[in-house]
C-alpha cells in the first residue's frame, strides 16, 4: 500500500454515522473531524484521510437525484487531489445509490466505496468500524501507484460488491446486501481475498466524464395477478412518463390478456421505454424461452436480463438524460455499461 494514499470520506447520512446519547439514548450525528478520536485504529491504515460532509445529512429514505448529484459533484471537484473515496450512506437506499453513481461516474480509474452500518459507530456491537476500516483499506488498495479498484463499489459485512449489482436483503442482519448474479470482488478475513478476475477493467486512455443530469420521469411498476386495466392505463397515463421498469415473473413472463398487450403495445408506440426485470431475487430474463414472454419481445419491451431492478431504475434515469434515438435505445440498455447486467 502506498504511504502517500490519499481517501476522501464523504458523509451523506445514516446509521454510520451516530452515536447514542448515553442518558437519552437517542442517536445523534458526530462531528466526522473528530472520527480518528473516535475509531484510533485508522491511524494504523497507511493512508492519509480527509472528511467531508453533506450539510445537512440526510435519512437514506429521503435520498434522491440532486444527492446524487451532490455525492458526484464532490467526487469530481476532488478527483486529482485524492486516490480513494469512500462514500458513507443509510443501507436502506445504498443499493440505488451505487447503482445511480456508476452510470453518473464514466471512466472511473479510482475507487468508490459505498458502506455503512445497521448499528451506530458507538454502539457496543456495532458492525460499523469493520465496515469502515475495511472500506478504507480498500479503497486504498494501489499496484505500481494505480488504484487497484476501478469502479464503484458497496462493502457491508466482510464482502465488496459491484454496487451496481447489489440489492438490500435484509434490515436486522449485518450481512444486509446480497449480490445475487455477480460474485463478490474481495471478501474480508483474515487477509483480503481479491478476485481480480471479476474487477471492472479500466481504460486508462478516458478521463472521467461526470454526468449530473437524471430523468425521473419513469416509475417501477410490479406484476401481481389480478393487476388490472384501469391500473395500467393509469400508470402509463401518467403525464411526461418516458419509460417503465416492468417486474415481471420469473424469467420474464407477464399476462398475455389482450388488453395488456394492446396497452403496453400502445405505450411503446407513443415513445415509452419499458424494461422487462425479474421479481425473482437471481436469475435473469429471457424473453422467448416461453410462449408467454415471446409476445413482450415482439411488440419491442427491452430485456433487463440479470440487473437489478435498483440498476435498471438509475439506468433508465441516466440514459434518458443522454438524447438517445428512440429506435437505439433498446440496443444501449442491453448493452452492459459498467458491469451491471451479464
Amino acid at each position: 500500500m502506498n504511504s502517500r494514499t490519499k481517501i476522501l470520506l464523504i458523509y451523506t447520512g445514516g446509521t454510520i454515522g451516530m452515536r447514542k446519547d448515553l442518558k437519552t439514548g437517542a442517536l445523534k450525528v458526530f462531528n466526522f473531524s473528530k472520527l480518528l478520536q473516535r475509531i484510533p485504529e485508522l491511524k494504523q491504515l497507511d493512508c492519509e484521510i480527509e472528511t467531508i460532509s453533506f450539510h445537512n445529512p440526510i435519512d437514506s429514505s429521503n435520498m434522491k437525484p440532486e444527492k446524487w448529484t451532490e455525492i458526484a459533484s464532490i467526487i469530481a471537484s476532488n478527483y486529482s487531489e485524492f486516490d480513494g473515496f469512500v462514500v458513507l450512506h443509510g443501507s436502506d437506499t445504498m443499493s440505488y445509490t451505487a447503482s445511480a453513481l456508476s452510470f453518473m461516474l464514466e471512466n472511473l480509474s479510482k475507487p468508490v466505496v459505498l458502506t455503512g452500518s445497521q448499528l451506530p459507530i458507538g454502539d457496543l456491537r456495532t458492525d460499523a468500524k469493520e465496515n469502515l476500516i475495511t472500506a478504507i483499506q480498500i479503497a486504498s488498495l494501489q499496484q505500481n501507484n494505480k488504484s487497484v479498484i476501478t469502479e464503484v463499489c458497496l462493502y457491508f459485512e466482510y464482502k465488496l460488491y459491484r454496487g451496481n449489482r447489489t440489492t438490500k436483503i435484509n434490515a436486522e442482519h449485518f450481512n444486509a446486501f446480497a449480490s445475487p448474479n455477480y460474485p463478490a470482488l474481495i471478501e474480508s478475513g483474515v487477509y483480503l481475498n481479491l478476485k481480480s478476475e471479476l474487477f471492472l477493467a479500466h481504460n486508462p486512455a478516458m478521463d472521467l466524464i461526470v454526468h449530473k443530469d437524471l430523468d425521473t420521469n419513469v416509475v417501477i411498476l410490479k406484476l401481481f395477478p389480478g393487476i388490472n386495466k384501469n391500473v395500467l392505463s393509469a400508470i402509463i397515463g401518467i403525464p411526461n412518463l418516458r419509460g417503465i421498469v416492468l417486474e415481471t415473473y420469473g424469467s420474464g413472463n407477464a399476462t398475455t390478456e389482450d388488453w395488456f398487450l394492446n396497452l403496453i403495445e400502445k405505450a411503446i408506440a407513443k415513445g415509452l421505454h419499458i424494461v422487462n426485470v425479474s421479481q425473482c431475487t437471481s436469475g435473469s430474463v429471457n424473453m422467448g424461452q416461453y410462449e408467454v414472454s415471446s409476445a413482450l419481445k415482439q411488440i419491442g419491451v427491452i430485456s433487463g436480463k440479470d440487473i437489478t431492478t435498483e440498476a435498471a431504475i438509475t439506468k433508465l434515469m441516466y440514459l434518458l438524460s443522454q438524447n438517445i434515438p428512440f429506435g437505439d435505445f433498446q440496443t444501449v440498455f442491453e448493452t452492459s455499461l459498467r458491469g451491471e447486467m451479464s
